[in-house]
């Protein structure tokens, strides 16, 4: 199995390398740090874990980044002898963990799934555990773990509707790769049967929560987006409709949205954060389409501000959808219209905010019932409710303050699921003889 699972890896990757180096220079910086793919690391970062008991911990990309972050805080306090390496696999991801993450951390990049190269690479980071964020399953990089002796903890392991079928599908490469993780901590019970159901030993499955909750509250945004908008001439009372990590099609549902109920609401201005930032261009045609004028987050930066008012903003920009939260009135939660899945409703419902996301929440399943049963967000089925939904809430403060005051106890009441996570590493830890702190 692991010959065919090469094989087809192989040609995957023959076939995907154009596409691939592609992607990688439309999202820019891609040459530093590129060697590291191939599992070769300069010297720097040899010499920064020699003679260290080394903890690798992933995170595939942005999203993830404020899991690591709040992962590191509570990792270091209860085992403060291993030195952390944290790796991602783009460069957005990389650009976020080298602005927000230590300089003693270690940065590099999580190699290719390819044989010789996650050898080379486990080779030379010889970590003494592994703890992947989410359902980062690498074939070849789980067995050479496995075949190293080292420990790995899957965390946040949410398995979603679309990739369990699969897992089992490919049941004689996964279900044995799932069997040899240490410990699983996982949000929800649904998620804790499927993981059982692809292979985990029961007794290596535990319900901790979504540690997102604890990531929403951490921390704040580093940049005045007030300040930015008087920048662009927006009025201090606007109102503002922000679509978070908004996918295609989205942009210009809320274009349309806006430009019709700015005839009640004739100061409404429109913020589009797009999921991907090298989608921006994109996303500001299709606003632009509809009627609004635009300008683009860079602009400040580069200097090239258009003169004029404006009508939307498209964040172009990396890691500060949640200072643009600190400025909306309503948030619309994207790839939940026109995409599935859903993002991340958390972060502006830790700040209050009135909160609308559509149909296809799949990725949170969790903790969207617990939302709509506390009266804490507003879940619409088409384009027309979106609109409606807008509508009521911004022609009612008290509404929309209720609602945030709601999604507040929610995130509240689930808090602490880090620090149960990483409480179960570090019992597991004890075991290979690492020096573990007691908790506070």
């Amino acid at each position: 199995m692991r010959t065919l699972y090469n094989f087809i890896l192989t040609l995957g990757m023959i076939l995907a390398a154009p596409f691939y180096l592609l992607g990688l220079w439309r999202r820019g910086n891609w040459k530093q740090g590129f060697r590291q793919r191939f599992g070769r690391y300069s010297s720097k970062v040899k010499q920064a874990i020699t003679n260290r008991h080394v903890l690798w911990l992933h995170a595939a990309s942005v999203g993830e980044v404020n899991l690591v972050i709040r992962l590191i805080e509570e990792l270091e306090q209860r085992l403060p002898n291993l030195k952390i390496v944290v790796s991602t696999n783009t460069t957005t991801g990389m650009g976020e963990l080298r602005r927000r993450v230590p300089a003693h951390v270690e940065k590099i990049y999580f190699p290719l799934d390819r044989r010789k190269w996650v050898q080379r690479a486990l080779g030379t980071i010889h970590p003494k555990a592994i703890i992947l964020v989410e359902a980062e399953i690498w074939p070849n990089f789980l067995w050479r773990a496995r075949e190293m002796g080292v420990p790995t903890f899957l965390v946040n392991a949410r398995i979603s509707d679309k990739s369990f079928p699969r897992y089992r599908r490919w049941g004689a490469v996964f279900r044995g790769l799932f069997a040899s993780i240490s410990r699983v901590c996982c949000p929800t019970e649904v998620d804790a049967e499927r993981l059982r159901k692809l292979g985990c030993r029961p007794d290596a499955v535990h319900v901790v929560g979504n540690l997102k909750f604890d990531t929403a509250t951490g921390g704040g945004p580093q940049l005045d987006a007030r300040a930015l908008l008087d920048q662009f001439g927006v009025p201090a009372d606007a109102p503002v409709l922000l679509g978070g990590s908004t996918h295609d099609g989205e942009e210009a549902v809320l274009a349309e949205i806006c430009s019709r109920l700015r005839k009640k609401f004739p100061t409404l201005f429109l913020i589009v954060v797009p999921r991907h930032h090298e989608r921006a261009r994109e996303a500001g045609r299709a606003v632009r389409a509809q009627g609004l004028k635009i300008a683009y987050r860079s602009e400040l930066d580069t200097g090239r501000r258009s003169e004029g008012p404006i009508d939307c903003l498209v964040v172009n920009t990396t890691g500060e959808l949640k200072a643009f939260y600190t400025v909306a009135t309503v948030v619309f939660v994207g790839r939940t219209l026109t995409a599935r899945g859903g993002q991340n409703p958390i972060e502006p419902a830790t700040l209050g905010k009135a909160v609308v996301f559509g149909p296809n929440m799949q990725n949170f399943r969790g903790i969207v019932p617990e939302f709509l049963a506390a009266s804490a967000a507003r879940q619409v089925k088409s384009a027309r409710e979106l609109e409606q939904a807008i509508e009521e809430l911004l022609a009612d403060p008290a509404r929309r303050a209720e609602l945030g005051a709601n999604a507040r106890m929610v995130v509240e009441r689930n808090a602490g699921a880090i620090a149960r996570t990483v409480e179960i590493i570090a019992e597991r830890l004890k075991d290979e003889e690492i020096y573990v702190a007691e908790a506070q």
